[in-house]
């Protein structure tokens, strides 16, 4: 058919920097738009091959392995294209690289990866925009709507460090936010405990929950009021799923453009002020890797139309409201 793809056999050669891997997570990132079902019966039936032998698919790979790659015809309309926009848009984007990572300042509406309909996300432009790139991989994720600083590490000793860092606590993400109301006064050390649900139609949805919860730790700093709102910092401490956003709405002041958790009066007076999307931005991530003797220290500016926001509340009457 005119539309497909007919590749012929690959045998890979695993590098240093691809060993380590499960050989599933290898495949499922070598053959971009293939069912994962269907890489998984390509491993079943034996089609896949580890230096001539059939493999398992929680198989290691080590360097020096050879992999057979059967051909996989594959529909041109299910592989991840993202357009020469989007490839520019990414490019501009890139705030720090050396030879081991990667900062982007990730562009609000964009996820981080395809999947739940979309065709590719950040971490598939970024290997169209970079195909000689042996690895990338994202460090962390962050929400669809929210902008700013994503690690991406281009080795997997990086990956597995940065991983190492998160979970100990000593990578540094800081947050830019408006919210609701005046946060200059009351409590800003949010600890409390986070449980994700689903609701009807499988929407994700983070509830507070003290007796099943895991633990959830947002530092909140004031800088700036306006009439209505607050300009806030947020310093995470734990990583949780829509953790600021939750946070922020337990302590009385919702994000502003927050469809899910916020209030839908001050979301209708940011739209009136042209506030198309959530207020959250990454501005900030530092940390210091000891093995390898670097610190890194990026900021990612806030976006125009964000700025364009606080300039036009700055312009804004106070009326002394705190709503």
């Amino acid at each position: 058919m005119e539309n497909e793809h007919k590749p012929a056999v690959q045998l890979m050669d695993i590098s240093v920097e691809q060993a380590g891997q499960r050989i599933d997570n290898f495949l499922l990132r070598v053959l971009k738009g293939v069912p994962k079902s269907r890489v998984y019966r390509l491993l079943r039936k034996g089609e896949v091959r580890v230096n001539r032998s059939r493999t398992r698919p929680e198989y290691r790979l080590q360097q020096g392995d050879q992999v057979r790659i059967p051909p996989v015809r594959m529909s041109a309309s299910r592989e991840s294209q993202p357009g020469d926009q989007a490839l520019a848009r990414l490019d501009d984007a890139i705030l720090y690289e050396d030879d081991r990572l990667l900062v982007l300042n990730k562009p609000a509406g964009m996820a981080v990866h395809g999947g739940s309909g979309l065709s590719f996300g950040v971490i598939e432009a970024l290997r169209a925009l970079r195909p000689e790139a042996p690895f990338l991989e994202l460090v962390h994720r962050l929400d669809r709507d929210t902008s700013g600083c994503l690690l991406i590490a281009k080795r997997r000793s990086e990956l597995r460090t940065l991983h190492e860092l998160l979970r100990s606590g000593a990578v540094q993400k800081r947050y830019l936010l408006l919210v609701q109301g005046d946060w200059s006064q009351g409590r800003s050390d949010i600890d409390v405990p986070l449980s994700k649900n689903l609701l009807q139609g499988g929407e994700r949805v983070v509830r507070v929950d003290p007796l099943h919860g895991k633990e959830a730790r947002t530092l909140f700093r004031f800088l700036e009021k306006y009439p209505g709102a607050s300009l806030m910092e947020a310093d995470l401490k734990t990583g949780r799923t829509h953790q600021i956003r939750v946070h922020a709405a337990h302590a009385g002041h919702p994000l502003a453009g927050d469809e899910k958790y916020g209030d839908a009066e001050f979301n209708r007076r940011m739209r009136a002020l042209a506030l198309k999307r959530l207020f959250l931005h990454a501005h900030y991530v530092a940390f210091r890797d000891a093995e390898r003797d670097r610190e890194i220290e990026v900021s990612a500016p806030l976006g125009d139309d964000l700025r364009q926001l606080i300039q036009q509340l700055e312009a804004l009457p106070d009326t002394g409201r705190n709503e």
